[in-house]
């Protein structure tokens, strides 16, 4: 079974090198330094790859760079008027200083010593540098416009500075006086190139006004004029010690000019005869036959080294030709610009056709990215489509022609072998047929489908296609066509929200699928089941059967329309991507996302497969081609890998852990990235006895980056309450054991304070409140302690009262009550309460209220223990003291309380004294039938019975009285204690009068 795919990596990424500017060659030949936007990129010449970027990110674009003589250092300018000196090979940046200028620097020359370093500003002014000594050693002024070249005399003894400006005029400076020497109006228009003779006693100039003159540097004046028929941009003095004989040149001592100019042609120009003797026609096609709207070469250097001449074209390609006859060596495309469209060329997919917002086609090697320009089309090329069996390739231009090349597989050469006209707007979109590749269909803005028969065989020259079948299938501009495996169907995808199935002879109606809100961008058959994928600007892929037209799946995930989808892995699998920036790949079975590549910065225009489907292509609006790789064995190998590995580490740490040995564990732990098992072993030490000493040994012996990952696992530690005091113990060791400076220096000490800092806070406010409701349950308690050694004595004193005052009644009267009493505990059946006893439980039943209400307070108080603070407690009087202090200014809650109270001591008296009659006349019924003992109490004692029943009972309501007044003069004492207590509490606590409220 195949397995699917999961995961692709970048393996290759062409990104534009070159947007204009200066461009430079090393001696050795080795590296190419080109300007772009805001960086220098290097690239190797042998491969084509950028080695490295030289850049600052605060820097605005580049104006202008130098390489040294000397290859050792580069000096360049940029937006902001600074100069910065680089050390390019070490990608080191030596020095930065301001210039003077008030203006860009738009050109800059060093001499032959590499010491000195000429610029020329947009300000008319030069102004010479000394690179070693690092100070402005001359400021030149006379031109009257904006420098556009500079140039040292090769003699470095005589100090000379040649200049030029947009006032067409050439200035020779002398360095030892910074005067001008001589000043001669040589051109008609700006000056763009100097170059001297060997022998320093020549000078050749270019400009626009295409003339290239002759100077005499001794006698500083100009002895020839040659007109060159084009605005030169670049002038090369061929090697005078070699010979040139498919250049034309017949006499080597002769000195020779090579120029390039606006014609996009370059000139071998026999200086003495004035006479161009060899011309190399179009490198790669002009853009327009009007030479002034574009200047098609904008510079040209020789390179010794290479022994090639590098020419810089308009649209920032860069062509090497071989110095011997001119003949294109090498290819860069420093620019692509929007990528429209990319296919796998050649039969080992060794190449790519790419479509850019060109009107040349380009052929890139993917091994080196040489580029290979075809010229052919006239406007900008929308689509190209290969046949790989046959290596034919067609493409569509907004020039209303579809072309067809033909790819040489063994010199990778690209050759027009067809055009067809007919179209009478934009081609958009074309494709061959799968099989035979005998014909192709095209469709365009002008809404038509035309079917073109190519000529069999296929020639070396370009012929004309025949148009067999046209037919107007769509009601807008068709987006995309594309031919079934069998070239029985046609599927094409349009702006009208539909996708149509043609029929591929007669170009006849099969079925319209709808079902997208928006444009259908693409179209693509399953190359193994009768089914059709679309890709539409709904953000949406769609999935419709060939027999019945109608949408078996949908596939969202894109936030922006999705402008290319394809099968891969047999068909199970698709390939989108999108105005997003996005590259998706999708499982068909279970219709999921299963992974997201996101390295294009812009909308992704194409994509496109290898034979063996294990690179992936994306081009982009990004200017950059990215070629991916299928890294799914890897991925699953290195999980293994990774988890094998994870595993023995694991019972390497267990075993460590077993035979203590922390330091090493806590090192393994780190190295595991498992903060919590770093956690288990710090706790295990300080649970040791003498763990504290030990953790700050081994905390001691650790490394900075293992100190540092510590730390940082101690902020994730103190994020919990739980853990915080292992991490406090860890930082505060760090903090005592390492001086700040080490400190400073941990890689992520900043982003660990700022995580320790916050959840340090507040635990330390967590602990506050913890403290201050420990003294409040201090204080509680205390107030608790003194009521009950209160109230203690006031019981004891009421009972010594009561004892006495029993001991002062009359003998006869204790006499009877102690019968009476007697018989009443011989009684059975007898429920009256004794007075003592119904004092005790109506005591208790109080004093169980008062409890549950003391309680009740303090739950009260400690859930506001935030905003009450613990004071001084107040001292307090017994209740019967209270009672009679009583102030009238009591709280009504008090008040409501003690009312209450009072009624319900009422009830109990008036309960109390009906049982006390009860008993009595049962006692006095008793006492009638036994005669023996009332004639023995009659013949010893005769009382009064009414009086001492009377006294008796006055005796009980004093007593229940009494009893009813301790108990609610206590309650209300207690109760202004609590309110009082309560308004001290809000005062401020201070800690003199906690240290005062803890002595007593």
């Amino acid at each position: 079974m195949t397995q699917l795919k999961e995961s692709f990596a970048v393996e290759t990424k062409y990104e534009p090198f070159f947007t204009g500017g200066k461009f430079f060659i090393s001696n050795d030949g080795a590296y190419m330094f080109c300007g772009c936007g805001n960086k220098i990129h290097v690239l190797e010449v042998k491969s084509g790859q950028t080695k490295f970027t030289l850049f600052q990110e605060e820097d605005e674009e580049i104006t202008h760079f130098c390489l040294s003589p000397d290859n050792e250092f580069l000096v360049a300018a940029t937006k902001h008027l600074v100069l910065r000196q680089w050390n390019w090979k070490d990608q080191t940046l030596i020095r930065s200083w301001k210039a003077i200028h008030i203006s860009p620097v738009l050109a800059m020359d060093f001499d032959v010593s590499s010491t000195l370093l000429a610029t020329g500003s947009s300000d008319s002014t030069i102004k010479l540098w000394d690179i070693e000594k690092q100070y402005c050693t001359h400021n030149l002024k006379g031109h009257t416009g904006v420098i556009s070249i500079v140039k040292f005399h090769p003699d470095n003894e005589k100090l000379q500075l040649f200049t030029a400006a947009d006032d067409y005029k050439v200035k020779v400076w002398d360095l030892k006086t910074s005067r001008c020497l001589v000043t001669v109006e040589a051109h008609y228009s700006v000056v763009t190139s100097m170059v001297f003779s060997p022998d320093a006693r020549t000078m050749y100039s270019g400009g626009r006004d295409r003339i290239v003159s002759v100077w005499d540097v001794g006698e500083l004046k100009v002895t020839k004029a040659i007109p060159v028929f084009e605005s030169v941009e670049a002038v090369i003095l061929m090697p005078q010690d070699q010979d040139f004989p498919d250049l034309g040149v017949t006499e080597p001592a002769t000195p020779h000019l090579i120029t390039a100019g606006s014609k996009g042609t370059l000139r071998v120009w026999d200086i003495e005869k004035a006479k161009c003797v060899y011309i190399r026609k179009e490198l790669i096609g002009r853009a327009r036959d009007n030479e002034e709207e574009e200047q098609n070469i904008t510079q040209a250097l020789y390179s010794k080294a290479l022994e090639s001449v590098a020419v810089v074209t308009f649209d920032n390609n860069i062509t090497m030709c071989k110095m011997q006859d001119l003949t294109v060596q090498k290819q860069f495309c420093g620019n692509t610009d929007q990528v429209l469209e990319v296919q796998f060329l050649g039969p080992q997919d060794s190449h790519l056709a790419v479509a850019t917002n060109s009107e040349h086609l380009k052929v890139f090697e993917v091994a080196t990215w040489n580029c290979q320009l075809c010229a052919g089309h006239t406007d900008i090329i929308l689509g190209v489509t290969v046949h790989k069996k046959k290596n034919l390739l067609a493409t569509c231009s907004k020039d209303n022609t579809v072309r067809v090349w033909k790819f040489d597989p063994e010199t990778g050469q690209v050759s027009c072998v067809g055009v067809g006209r007919g179209h009478t707007h934009i081609v958009s979109t074309v494709a061959i047929s799968s099989i035979s590749a005998s014909w192709l269909v095209s469709g365009g803005q002008d809404f038509t489908l035309k079917k073109w028969q190519l000529p069999q065989p296929l020639g070396d020259s370009c012929k004309d296609l025949k148009c067999t079948h046209t037919e107007r299938v769509h009601e807008k501009d068709i987006n995309c066509v594309v031919m079934s495996p069998n070239d029985k169907f046609i599927a094409t995808g349009s702006h009208d929200r539909t996708a149509k199935l043609w029929n591929a002879e007669t170009l006849a109606l099969i079925g319209v699928m709808r079902g997208h809100r928006r444009g259908v961008w693409c179209v693509q058959f399953s190359p193994v089941d009768q089914c059709i994928a679309t890709s539409s600007g709904d953000a949406t892929v769609k999935i419709w059967s060939i027999q019945g037209l109608e949408c078996i799946k949908t596939f969202e995930g894109h936030d922006s329309a999705v402008l290319r989808v394809t099968f891969i892995n047999r068909g199970m699998q698709l390939l989108s991507c999108g105005s997003d920036g996005l590259v998706k790949l999708w499982v068909i079975k279970s219709n999921t996302c299963v992974s997201t590549m996101d390295e294009h910065e812009d909308k992704i225009w194409s994509i496109t497969v290898n034979r063996e489907e294990d690179h992936v292509v994306t081009g982009g609006a990004d200017s950059s081609i990215i070629l991916w790789r299928d890294v799914t064995g890897e991925e699953v190998q290195k999980k293994q890998t990774e988890r094998e590995d994870f595993i023995l580490k694991e019972q390497k740490l267990s075993n460590l852990l077993h035979q203590k040995k922390y330091l090493k564990a806590i090192g393994l732990a780190i190295t595991l990235e498992q903060p919590f098992r770093v956690l288990n072993i710090i706790k295990e030490i300080l649970y040791n006895s003498g763990g504290s000493l030990e953790l700050e040994k081994t905390l001691q012996k650790l490394r900075m980056d293992q100190m540092d990952s510590v730390l940082r696992f101690a902020s994730e530690w103190n994020t919990n309450s739980r853990h915080c005091h292992e991490a406090q113990f860890v930082l505060n060791s760090v903090l005592k054991t390492h001086p700040p400076e080490e400190i400073l220096k941990f890689p992520n000490i900043k982003s660990t304070m700022e995580a320790f800092i916050p959840y340090t806070e507040r635990h330390f406010q967590r602990m506050n409140r913890l403290l201050q409701q420990a003294m409040f349950l201090e204080f509680t308690w205390s107030c608790m302690r003194r009521a009950t050694d209160n109230t203690g004595s006031i019981e004891d004193a009421k009972k010594y009262t009561s004892v006495g005052k029993e001991h002062k009644q009359d003998p006869d009267i204790r006499m009877e009550r102690e019968s009476s009493t007697e018989e009443e505990s011989d009684s059975d059946n007898s429920d009256v309460l004794n007075p003592k006893e119904e004092k005790k439980s109506i005591n208790d039943s109080e004093q169980q209220s008062t409890g549950d209400e003391d309680s009740h307070a303090a739950g009260r108080a400690e859930s506001d223990i935030e905003n009450i603070q613990p004071q001084k407690p107040t001292l307090l009087t017994g209740p019967l003291q209270s009672q009679e202090g009583a102030d009238t200014s009591t709280s009504s809650s008090a008040e409501d309380s003690a009312s209450d109270h009072s009624e319900g001591m009422d009830n109990l008296d008036v309960k109390a004294k009906s049982r006390k009659r009860k008993s009595q006349s049962e006692n006095d019924g008793k006492y009638q039938k036994n005669t023996r003992n009332s004639k023995i109490q009659q013949t010893k004692v005769k009382p009064n019975k009414k009086r001492s029943q009377q006294m008796e009972c006055d005796n009980e309501e004093k007593s229940v009285k009494r009893v009813r007044q301790t108990v609610q003069g206590q309650k209300v004492s207690e109760v202004e204690i609590k309110t009082n207590s309560a308004k001290k509490l809000k005062e401020p606590l201070t800690r003199a009068r906690l240290k005062k409220q803890k002595g007593r």
